[in-house]
């Protein structure tokens, strides 16, 4: 085989690819990079079994081949040549040459034979939507899934498809959080899992431009994306989610209106006295004069008010400051409204077209704040 690309197209190839080499592997072909200049087109492959990419690369193919190459090491050697053209080169037992003006590496590949290619899969009717909005939903999204393996459904998010609505749901015990979009036509009614690590690398690929598309395409076991020049196979989460609906509720005894960015940067800065992992609640007490926040900690206490429209009960109720962040830092309103229910109840933040839910359960601030 021989190819000659440009340094910026391999890099490019190689950072996408990089998305699904697996850290740890007993199966040392999955941290090879598969290089395949066998047919019209030059593909790098990578596979770490549950996640797939394939991405196409520009350059000339001088001579047909394929081989594997590991994936830091190729990477590593691509990063530091000079910005030039590079010539991949190898031999009949793989051996490799990458020469990039006097630079010249010499390194061992594999057979591609035993290297594990993406699974085929029939592309039936593909659900059409822009990389800014996929890219916008995960984002919206993503920062609610579980860390942990106990519950397997919780580390995925809910793709649910019902005609030309399209809403992605996470959740981790603590909190939910919905997004849903209009599409530009109807599809047939779908709901799948798909894993949180599979959307976090696609969201890293994604140029993110409203006029570019990415095509989904749903089976049994997996979701494929296509986009530019690359495509994403994931194994999905078996089982059916939560249902989520049941959880939400339109009743509320309090509803408060409020500025975001006053309510974040006032978290934000109630958060400069709680160490790491502390648990720290911060307490909102919520009356028709407006809104008071406090946190208590080791390190000392803070106090802010801030101006709101309220209806409703007066109501004081505490929650890990995180999760407020994390919510409204995804929440591109200038004003949110608030339902609260009682102390021991979850809020809502949502809008009037519920585009956007956020559910987040409090926590119990009497005995934090004796503690």
């Amino acid at each position: 085989m021989k190819i000659i690309c440009s340094k910026s197209d391999l890099l490019r190839g190689v950072n996408i690819a990089l998305k699904a080499v697996p850290s740890k592997t007993t199966m040392t072909i999955l941290e090879c990079i598969l290089i395949d200049a066998s047919k019209s087109d030059i593909t790098f492959t990578s596979n770490d079994m549950e996640l797939g990419i394939e991405t196409t690369v520009k350059g000339l193919i001088k001579e047909r081949g394929v081989v594997a190459i590991d994936a830091k090491i190729f990477s590593d050697i691509i990063r530091k040549l000079p910005d030039n053209d590079v010539v991949i080169e190898t031999d009949e037992k793989f051996n490799t040459t990458i020469t990039c003006e006097k630079a010249k590496f010499n390194i061992a590949g594999k057979s591609g034979e035993d290297f594990s290619y993406l699974p085929y899969i029939e592309k039936n009717e593909p659900v059409v939507l822009s990389q800014f909005t996929l890219k916008d939903l995960i984002r919206q999204t993503i920062f609610s899934i579980a860390d942990n393996d106990n519950n397997k459904l919780m580390t995925g998010e809910l793709f649910d498809i019902h005609e030309n609505m399209l809403k992605v749901a996470s959740l981790d015990g603590h909190r939910i959080s919905i997004r849903r979009v209009e599409l530009k036509e109807a599809y047939e009614d779908r709901k799948v899992v798909v894993p949180g690590k599979t959307l976090q690398e696609v969201s890293k690929i994604l140029s993110g431009e409203a006029d570019s598309t990415v095509k989904l395409f749903f089976t049994t076991n997996h979701i494929v994306f296509e986009f530019d020049d690359t495509v994403v196979v994931s194994r999905l989460i078996e089982g059916e989610y939560f249902r989520i609906d049941q959880m939400l509720s339109s009743d509320y005894e309090t509803k408060v209106t409020i500025n975001k960015r006053e309510f974040l940067d006032c978290i934000d800065r109630a958060t400069l006295l709680v160490k790491e992992g502390d648990k720290k609640p911060i307490i909102i007490n919520i009356t028709d004069e407006g809104m008071e926040l406090k946190i208590n900690s080791q390190i000392g206490s803070m106090h802010e008010e801030i101006d709101i429209e309220k209806e409703g009960r007066d109501i004081m109720i505490g929650f890990n400051p995180k999760f407020l962040i994390d919510a409204l830092r995804v929440i591109d309103e200038e004003k949110i409204t608030i339902y609260l229910m009682n102390p021991k109840a979850p809020c809502f933040i949502r809008d009037e077209e519920q585009s956007y839910i956020y559910l987040i359960l409090p926590v119990n601030f009497n005995a934090a704040a004796n503690a």
